[in-house]
């Protein structure tokens, strides 16, 4: 399997488990299976509303001794709520004791975005803040501050366009380290992968199946099936593995880390497989073809008369 590295040498697998949509009940078990077939990252949020289930199976499986702590690459995310720079690292200490943890290996801003702090999900524009009120870099420079008081080993950023990661690399002399994206094939994002591959910036690909169990309230009435897309099933024949595992392989192939979520102990297995299959030129060119710049994960969730934050992707 690749692994992406960082400037101070540290090195995470490209292939990881995430863990959105996750229900409580069932991502305990996921994590467990995860690591015991050799996963090595696993993806979290405070948001996804399970740090709690997940910290359970990290502390039983780190506590038998055969897998340990330093081994597993450990990401989670600053919720919007907590954008305000009293609240950055509460929030950041919260997640550590969710994940009974001692620090993160990687710790991101979830959106360029900002509710107020007692709002978990806006339902007016009054919900929000705007980044007038709380500015990217005042969220950053705490984020930094959490990186050197040893709580966290990387910091970046999460579905950040260009134009946003201009607006704080301008601020900062502290390069955000990964931007966790959605990225598929119908939406491959060259402009902002030779962006972020120009200034020393990972990235990770999310929802790489297409987020089909994603809530019906942010789904398109005609969206398009990753899955059941014929060339991705036509390569998928060719080299005798499933749909899924050439998507996995596809942005993995990219250079790109990717976290396809499962509770599903069959499947979880295969993802990681994805690793042992190569996509040829042809692959790559037929792929390389399918991209419609099409989101399923638009972000107009965030955009409501009166607020800031429209169209926040810029494209």
């Amino acid at each position: 399997m690749k692994k992406l590295k960082f400037k101070n040498g540290d090195e995470m697998d490209a292939i990881g488990l995430g863990t959105w949509k996750s229900e409580k009940g069932e991502v305990t078990k996921a994590v467990k299976i995860a690591l015991n077939n050799g996963y090595k990252h696993i993806d979290c949020a405070a948001t996804y509303g399970n740090e709690a289930e997940v910290g359970e199976a990290f502390k039983e499986v780190f506590g038998k001794g055969e897998i340990k702590r330093e081994d597993v690459w450990v990401t989670s995310k600053l919720w919007n709520n907590a954008h305000k720079k009293e609240d950055v690292i509460p929030a950041l200490k919260q997640t550590l004791k969710d994940l009974q943890l001692d620090y993160l290996d990687l710790y991101l801003i979830h959106w360029p975005v900002a509710f107020k702090p007692d709002v978990g999900f806006p339902e007016k524009a009054e919900d929000f803040l705007s980044l007038e009120e709380v500015p990217l870099i005042e969220t950053w420079n705490e984020m930094v501050k959490a990186k050197e008081q040893g709580l966290v080993k990387h910091i970046g950023v999460s579905n950040f366009s260009i134009e946003k990661l201009e607006e704080l690399m301008a601020d900062t002399d502290h390069t955000p380290e990964m931007n966790q994206v959605e990225l598929h094939p119908y939406l491959q994002q060259n402009k902002l992968l030779e962006f972020c591959s120009k200034h020393g910036i990972n990235v990770t690909a999310y929802s790489p199946l297409g987020s089909g169990d994603r809530p019906e309230a942010m789904k398109a009435a005609d969206e398009p099936s990753l899955l059941e897309n014929p060339v991705i099933n036509k390569i998928a024949k060719k080299h005798g593995a499933s749909p899924g595992q050439i998507l996995i392989k596809w942005s993995e192939q990219r250079g790109t880390a990717v976290i396809p979520k499962s509770t599903n102990e069959k499947r979880i297995k295969e993802n990681i497989m994805s690793a042992g299959y190569q996509l040829d030129e042809d692959d790559m060119k037929e792929i390389a073809d399918l991209d419609y710049h099409f989101r399923y994960v638009n972000g107009k969730f965030f955009e409501m008369e009166g607020n800031s934050y429209e169209n926040i992707y810029n494209d």
